[in-house]
């Protein structure tokens, strides 16, 4: 294998490594249920996602009648119970990801999470996934206090991983814009959890399939 230019790989969690969709929408629809609103299909949820909890059960709510802040206040806990207990059931690791985690560790660079996903979701569900023991670190979006696009969280990733060159990749424009101003590189993908054409969130590179993350990397310049 040519040499990876790179000592970390930095992943976002939700539409980059794993597609949460299907536990989303399931949260979303519950909460929706208890006031009588029909439920989404999971695509449909993939617009809403992206900005937390609360922006997804927001936008969810406004394209299913509107809301006002006290029904958003009540139904949010709702949310986030019921998707505490259901974190992996239909949540799945991208197409390719196995292989390019597997080609990157016998590459001898380390993987690293950081997600605006709370950690009490974090935690368990790359547990449940069985892939936390994959991850060198996995900061969540309450670890340091803040979240992307504030680079501290990134920052954090970075020196719990063991330190050195990083590269990120996300889905949205709290990843790209986490990861340029935290000074790294990045990749966006094109399967995420997007809100307009990729191209729009302005990354260093684009790959719509994990196949192409490795050869990628291996031309990165040094």
């Amino acid at each position: 294998m040519s040499s990876i230019p790179f000592d970390i790989v930095g992943f976002d969690l939700d539409g980059t490594l794993i597609d949460t969709s299907g536990d989303l929408a399931a949260a979303v629809n519950y909460a929706i249920g208890t006031i009588g609103r029909p439920p989404f299909p999971a695509a449909a949820i993939h617009p809403f996602v992206g900005k937390g909890a609360k922006i997804m059960l927001a936008r969810a709510l406004d394209a299913s009648g509107g809301y006002d802040a006290e029904t958003l206040d009540s139904l949010l806990p709702i949310l986030l119970d019921y998707y505490e207990q259901n974190l992996a059931i239909h949540s799945l690791p991208y197409p390719g990801l196995i292989d390019a985690m597997d080609a990157l560790t016998d590459a001898g660079v380390k993987l690293a999470i950081c997600t605006n996903k709370a950690e009490r979701f974090t935690i368990p569900l790359m547990q449940q996934i069985g892939l936390s023991d994959r991850f060198a670190a996995i900061v969540g979006g309450d670890t340091v206090g803040v979240a992307k696009p504030d680079p501290a969280p990134i920052h954090e990733m970075v020196a719990r991983a063991g330190g050195g060159r990083t590269i990120f990749i996300g889905d949205t424009i709290n990843d790209i814009a986490g990861a340029r101003n935290a000074g790294l590189a990045n990749i966006a993908v094109g399967f995420g959890f997007l809100d307009g054409p990729v191209e729009n969130l302005d990354a260093d590179a684009v790959i719509d399939h994990f196949d192409e993350l490795v050869p990628l990397l291996q031309r990165w310049p040094a």
